[in-house]
């Protein structure tokens, strides 16, 4: 009877450590799932992090080429403006040049007018007196 209890009691003993250890095969199955789905879950954030930052890599990329072209279109537009407003001084330098020959010929236009209306009334006075050639004119 002793025998038997003691047999009973390993028997029970063996049930119990293989029932032991089919739960801490089960508890280490569970951990291992539950340990996996939470890497795939923080992968996949951190996989659409990582693409995030390749698209926003790109859009660096394609926001620096369009200010350095916008930097170099600035500089021609630059230059142009410049070339526009000498183009404009010039014009005003010439513009005033004009305006001085044009006062200068008026000048001289006067001048002359002045000198042929006293050489026609000189003639004719002194042809009243008897000292001219009589003509009148000028050739």
């Amino acid at each position: 009877m002793l025998s038997s209890l003691v047999k009973k009691h390993n028997d029970d003993l063996a049930k119990l450590r293989e029932a032991q250890e089919n739960r801490k095969k089960e508890a280490m199955s569970a951990a291992t799932d539950l340990t996996n789905a939470m890497v795939d879950h923080l992968n996949v954030g951190v996989a659409q992090a990582y693409l995030n930052e390749k698209k926003l890599d790109s859009e660096m990329r394609t926001l620096t080429t369009n200010a350095s072209q916008f930097a170099k279109q600035t500089q021609q537009w630059l230059a142009l403006i410049d070339n526009f407003n000498t183009a404009l001084k010039e014009l005003g330098h010439v513009q005033s040049w004009a305006k001085a020959i044009e006062s200068d010929v008026k000048t001289i236009t006067s001048a002359l007018e002045y000198v042929y209306k006293s050489t026609q009334e000189t003639p004719r006075s002194s042809a009243g007196s008897g000292g001219g050639s009589g003509s009148g004119s000028i050739s």
